[in-house]
């Protein structure tokens, strides 16, 4: 008989020969530029006590999906507050981002849908997109042309999906010009504000409110609790009627186990302390990184460092290591082929010391060996 797992090997050796070997690694004693806890918060004492306070009423986990045992009044007290917040009709959170965006997505289309998605999503827009039995079609990144001529002629309905601000690069999403196609076109717009959220916008209500699009009625807002709140979880948010349908139809949340206590009370505290002046620290120090290491700086945390080759740039991640500093290192599927790049991302609470450093480290990383 044969190996059953000799597939598996052959699929190994090819991962290794592309330079794309990942590995779990602790992050305890380094500086870290790699985390998405872009306000410092998931350490901070009011978030933890939050997290803490919320166990002991409420205990470890939810027990059971939202729908059964797993809601409780502070669940409640989430969405209202995060709706409030960003200028939505309702919320609802969801156990992380990448099941708000499944649920969203394939509640929202199905057989007879047409979904336009930017290359350059979030995979977990793109597993959604693949999920919702649409016919999907793929414009190139911030292409806002191409999202007008595949909706042309489309007679049914349609979704147009993107991120805020793109995990990788950076950049924001051409919001404005989006919603102006969408809205002639009769289409709705999903918009993932995972790394808007506690970061643009007044009092970090995302990218939409920053540009003014919040409460508009033909988008649709996705976010993830973990990465500016320091906490954990995902949510959607829009119109009450498509909350109603989301409780009743999206499988992402019917099925699942509700967001643990701990997690719902650390992001309710985490929101008091988003405000804006430690949301101009964040972007100070992202401006500082961005000009210490020579490149452009952008409108949120993430400061991309190209390197091009994925071996040179997992080398240099572990140099990076080797010296005390934590970068994140993307390589495909993650980024396009030959588009390997390290990504520093800035925390509200980093010193001036510790940017020099970290920058300093980065630099010496991308430098030949000596000899």
């Amino acid at each position: 008989m044969g190996d059953p797992w000799q597939w598996l090997d052959e699929a190994r050796a090819d991962v290794r020969a592309r330079g794309l070997v990942r590995r779990l690694d602790p992050s305890e004693g380094l500086l870290d530029l790699a985390s998405n806890d872009y306000l410092g918060l998931a350490r901070h004492p009011s978030v933890v006590a939050g997290a803490i306070a919320a166990t002991e009423r409420f205990g470890a986990g939810s027990t059971g999906s939202r729908l059964v045992t797993g809601t409780t009044t502070l669940h409640l007290d989430l969405e209202d507050t995060l709706a409030a917040r960003c200028g939505a009709e309702s919320a609802l959170v969801f156990s992380s981002g990448y099941l708000a965006n499944l649920g969203a997505v394939t509640t929202l289309a199905g057989p007879g849908t047409l979904m336009v998605s930017d290359a350059a999503n979030h995979a977990s827009l793109v597993d959604a997109c693949r999920l919702s039995r649409a016919e999907v079609r793929v414009v190139g990144h911030g292409d806002v042309a191409a999202v007008d001529a595949a909706l042309a002629g489309w007679t049914g309905r349609a979704v147009v999906v993107t991120d805020a601000v793109f995990s990788v690069d950076g950049t924001l999403a051409p919001l404005v010009a989006l919603h102006e196609v969408v809205r002639r076109h009769g289409a709705l717009l999903v918009v993932d504000e995972a790394h808007g959220l506690g970061v643009l916008g007044p009092s970090g209500a995302g990218a939409c409110s920053l540009l003014g699009l919040d409460g508009e009625p033909d988008i649709v807002r996705t976010a993830t609790l973990s990465k500016s709140l320091g906490s954990q979880g995902g949510v959607v948010l829009g119109p009450v009627q498509l909350r109603d349908h989301l409780i009743d139809t999206a499988r992402a949340f019917v099925f699942d186990t509700g967001l643990a206590p701990a997690a719902v009370g650390a992001a309710l505290a985490a929101l008091d302390l988003v405000t804006d002046e430690r949301i101009g620290q964040l972007s100070a120090v992202g401006s500082a990184l961005a000009a210490e290491l020579g490149v452009e700086p952008t409108p949120g945390a993430v400061v991309r460092v190209p390197v091009g080759d994925p071996f040179r740039a997992a080398e240099a991640r572990d140099r990076c290591r080797a010296q005390g500093v934590r970068v994140g290192c993307f390589r495909p599927p993650s980024v396009p082929v030959d588009e390997a790049c390290l990504r520093v991302t800035a925390r509200a609470d980093l010193t001036a010391d510790e940017v020099s450093r970290a920058a300093s480290v980065v630099r010496g990383s991308l430098r030949p060996p000596a000899g």
